[in-house]
């Protein structure tokens, strides 16, 4: 994963993804995408996760994939709202989908898939409303 870059096509094809996923729930999903660590990649996901204003949807059911990819390292955040209505295994068995898929090179294919499962899951506890809003963007976040 150290020479991981996404191509237009497949930043354009996690969006969708992305956007595919909260089409059926009020959950928000992010993508974040950093160069390097200062911190553990748990505590680094979970400043970007605030930093993003994840913690400030309605209902607290955001959710962060942070993918650091020099390190081969990624986490997965969710708030407060999705967290307590998961199954205790649920974030482990989307990291094991990820990891397998990242392992086999298929970098945008096991982001899509893991924003999928994530999408499924939230739909099931926060189903979409006629007046959803989205309240975060859709777009991949960078940084340093």
């Amino acid at each position: 994963m150290a020479d991981f870059k996404l191509s237009k096509e497949e930043e354009k094809k996690i969006i969708e993804a992305i956007r595919s996923a909260e089409g059926q729930t009020s959950g928000e999903i992010r993508v974040h995408i950093q160069k390097t660590l200062a911190l553990p990649v748990y505590e680094e996901a979970a400043k970007v996760f605030l930093k993003l204003g994840m913690n400030k949807t309605d209902l607290r059911n955001g959710v962060l994939l942070f993918i650091v990819p020099t390190k081969k390292q990624f986490a997965i955040l969710g708030d407060s709202g999705i967290n307590q209505l998961v199954p205790e295994h649920f974030w482990a068995d989307c990291k094991d989908s990820i990891h397998n898929h990242f392992s086999k090179g298929q970098f945008s294919e096991g982001i899509c898939d893991t924003l999928d499962k994530i999408g499924e899951k939230l739909a099931h506890f926060f189903p979409v409303s006629k007046d959803d809003v989205n309240e975060l963007s859709d777009e991949i976040t960078y940084s340093e």
